[in-house]
């Protein structure tokens, strides 16, 4: 019989079993508002089926599990040979599987498939952000792949296949592939120019060897890695794959799995070529940076992603427990300054989830070809994206943080899961270029793109005169876009002004009043504090927590 004293009383139950997809309002709303009507049907069922999952029990279990068990790197067989394979818990081969089959590498060329695949990177990240790396990673890798075609034709297939192969064979011998990329050294970091691998040409066009030490390498399980590395005219792209087309394993050599702050159950490693290490050109020698840009910026999109799918689980967390604790006589969540609190990061989550939806709308109809719309599109991700990984990826460990000050004692508890949210939320901040990268790429935009800044102009100008606080902001930025002394040393603030006038932008223009209203006055208008929970009072806070509540 249980002691008295052992009686459970006011504590929330664990938010499972839910949709993820269709319990965000914003995320339901922006698949609705970004996808041609028919599509829509069919992505709705397919997004709900991959919430449910992401919901479910099982799914969140797995999530634990992979983060309980990090992989290991097994440098050699039984017998002494060296085979540099990393092994991985079976939850996180269940997760990727999973995600894989929904499509989550499988947006070029798609009719919608970058919106689609956003929605659904969001929804899974949910449930276990780690996993995403290899999914944006060979989604990513598709764009730089095309400046080879005949790479193109034998890999860009694997990688759009909704078929999880997790061992190492041949690519020809795969039903599906995932790529990875290792671009940074332990001398340069974020500056890839001072890049010190080699690369030897051999007699076969296309064709060489590579001697260098990676310092980071994104998802070293992969099947192939893009690679920057110094050829004879300069720093070039190359793919270099674990298993050459004979079976034999090509010389890649992992050195160490990095441990991390967060990310657990996730790998990236330090790897070796030793100039026997086999890769194949992509694009034209000394073209490298040029080359994997576009996989770089497509990452980048996901670091935004990935972090409004941070926000908006550690604001569903924080909601669902404030909704069935009580504390000073009633339900925090009936408690005014609680609730302040919680609109201020709902405020916050709606922000990047708006924003990293249009510029996936921005791919999609930027990938229709030519034409001024499609030219507008492109123009505007050159500005936006770096702007938007700037910002959104800041915000993310503030709001982790103060969601989880919102469990009090028990979201510092392991068992909450929050410690987890707030160890991964620093992690796009910081891959893919960090915050002065960020700031820099915007202003290397204005310097030498015009057409980005007329793109960005023309997004925020189709709000005006919809709320006088988004005008204003608006007159601020072309104010500070005029004077372009110094502007290297204020980029961070012009970049952040950037983010927050087109977020508004797109808030007046697609968000239900309340919210609009909410971003424009605390972001905007000055009318909010440094802390979340500082809202003006005056504001329908009650609408922004009911809109950010899950139902189970």
């Amino acid at each position: 019989m249980e002691a008295s004293t052992h009686t459970v009383t006011n504590q929330a139950p664990p938010l499972l079993g839910y949709d993820v997809f269709t319990s965000d309002r914003a995320l339901t709303e922006a698949v609705g508002r970004h996808l041609a009507p028919d599509l829509l049907a069919e992505a709705r069922e397919e997004l709900a089926l991959l919430g449910r999952a992401s919901g479910s029990a099982q799914v969140r279990e797995w999530g634990e599990q992979a983060n309980g068990n990090p992989p290991r790197l097994r440098t050699h067989d039984r017998y002494g040979h060296r085979i540099d394979e990393v092994e991985f818990h079976p939850a996180w081969h269940r997760l990727l599987g999973r995600s894989v089959s929904a499509g989550l590498t499988h947006a070029w060329d798609r009719p919608g498939g970058h919106v689609r695949r956003a929605a659904g990177f969001l929804v899974v990240s949910q449930a276990e952000a780690g996993h995403g790396c290899p999914l944006s990673m060979t989604h990513a890798a598709v764009p730089a792949l095309r400046a080879e075609p005949e790479l193109a034709a034998v890999w860009e297939p694997a990688a759009l296949s909704h078929v999880y192969e997790r061992e190492l064979r041949p690519v020809a011998e795969k039903p599906g592939a995932l790529l990875g990329m290792a671009m940074t050294e332990k001398q340069g970091g974020s500056d890839v120019r001072a890049n010190t691998t080699e690369a030897r040409p051999l007699a076969a066009d296309g064709e060489y060897v590579l001697t260098g030490h990676k310092w980071f390498c994104s998802a070293p399980m992969s099947d192939a890695f893009l690679v920057l590395a110094q050829a004879p005219a300069g720093l070039t792209c190359f793919l270099v794959p674990r298993v050459l087309s004979d079976g034999s394993r090509n010389a890649f050599a992992i050195q160490r799995l990095k441990d991390k702050l967060g990310n657990r159950s996730n790998a990236s490693a330090e790897v070796e070529f030793d100039g026997t290490t086999w890769a194949h050109r992509v694009g034209e020698e000394g073209r490298g940076i040029r080359t994997i840009m576009g996989m770089v910026a497509a990452t980048r999109l996901d670091c935004v992603l990935g972090s409004a799918a941070l926000m908006r689980q550690a604001v569903a967390q924080a909601v669902h427990h404030a909704s069935y604790r009580s504390a000073f006589g009633g339900p925090l969540v009936e408690k005014p300054l609680m609730r302040n609190v919680l609109a201020d990061l709902a405020l916050e989550s709606e922000a990047a989830t708006v924003l990293g939806m249009r510029l996936a709308a921005a791919y999609d109809a930027a990938g229709t070809g030519g034409g001024s719309d499609a030219d507008r599109e492109r123009a505007l991700l050159r500005i936006a994206v770096p702007a938007a990984k700037y910002w959104v990826t800041k915000r993310c460990v503030p709001v982790a943080a103060e969601a989880l000050e919102c469990l009090g004692g028990n979201g510092y508890v392991e068992e909450s899961g929050m410690p987890r949210l707030l160890r991964e939320s620093p992690l796009n901040s910081v891959w893919e270029g960090s915050g002065n990268v960020q700031a820099l790429d915007v202003v290397r935009a204005l310097r030498t793109e015009p057409a980005a800044l007329d793109a960005l102009l023309r997004e925020v100008g189709a709000a005006r005169g919809a709320d006088h606080r988004l005008d204003r902001a608006i007159r601020g930025l072309l104010v500070e876009l005029a004077d372009l002394e110094g502007i290297e040393a204020r980029a961070r603030r012009l970049t952040e002004r950037l983010a927050l006038v087109l977020q508004g932008a797109l808030l007046v223009r697609w968000a239900p009043p309340e919210v609009a209203d909410a971003f424009c006055a605390a972001r905007l208008g000055g009318d909010g504090g440094a802390a979340f929970g500082t809202l003006p009072h005056t504001l329908d806070l009650r609408a922004l927590v009911e809109r950010a509540r899950v139902e189970v």
